[in-house]
């Protein structure tokens, strides 16, 4: 199984790249808020958990986020290979990440990160709080503190993967068809061998 993880900044594009590479080369994306949204649609015992500490205001404990991730996993044990977009979150992550799939006989073969200017960040995100109406989106202040969030918790990833030489970066500026081919040629260069073969 191929396990590619894409991150990058609110308003990168990652989650549509993700899908894009999910339809192209026939893999499963696996967003953990859409996955969690799904236990909590379905009253799971886990959506459960997470709705009633959503609903307190409280912080989603990594624990929970394993487990649901980890559900996922084995419902998916078949597949081809999973894009993750949403974790690992923090670098506290990484290591517990790694287990889980050394666990059902997986690794990491590939970390993307989508590079966009901050200004460019913050006119697409501004945009889609205006369509959209998300309250994370919805001013300049709110949206630069996000940023800045990302740039102390999510972006240490980084180093992590790039001293496991999985790191690469994309340049996420342009129409999605044109920074989506530039992910796919990525994707073949690192898993087109006779191990991973997914095109």
């Amino acid at each position: 199984m191929v396990n590619v993880i894409m991150f990058g900044p609110p308003g990168s594009g990652k989650g549509t790249q993700s899908k894009l590479l999910q339809e192209r080369f026939n893999l499963i994306h696996l967003s953990t808020g859409d996955v969690c949204r799904e236990e909590i649609k379905f009253a799971t015992p886990e959506g459960l958990e997470a709705k009633r500490l959503i609903d307190g205001g409280n912080f989603f404990p990594d624990k929970l986020a394993y487990r649901i991730v980890e559900k996922f996993l084995d419902q998916n044990s078949k597949a081809r290979g999973i894009v993750y977009d949403g974790i690992p979150r923090h670098i506290g992550q990484t290591e517990h990440f790694d287990e889980m799939l050394a666990s059902r006989q997986g690794k990491v073969n590939l970390v993307i990160e989508l590079k966009v200017d901050e200004e460019i960040l913050i006119q697409r995100l501004l945009k889609r709080g205006e369509s959209s109406g998300r309250l994370d989106d919805s001013g300049r202040e709110v949206i630069v503190k996000r940023l800045r969030i990302y740039d102390d918790v999510t972006a240490p990833i980084a180093d992590y993967y790039k001293k496991q030489d999985l790191y690469f970066t994309i340049n996420g500026i342009g129409s999605l068809s044109e920074v989506f081919e530039r992910i796919a040629v990525l994707v073949e260069k690192v898993c087109l061998n006779e191990e991973l073969n997914i095109v």
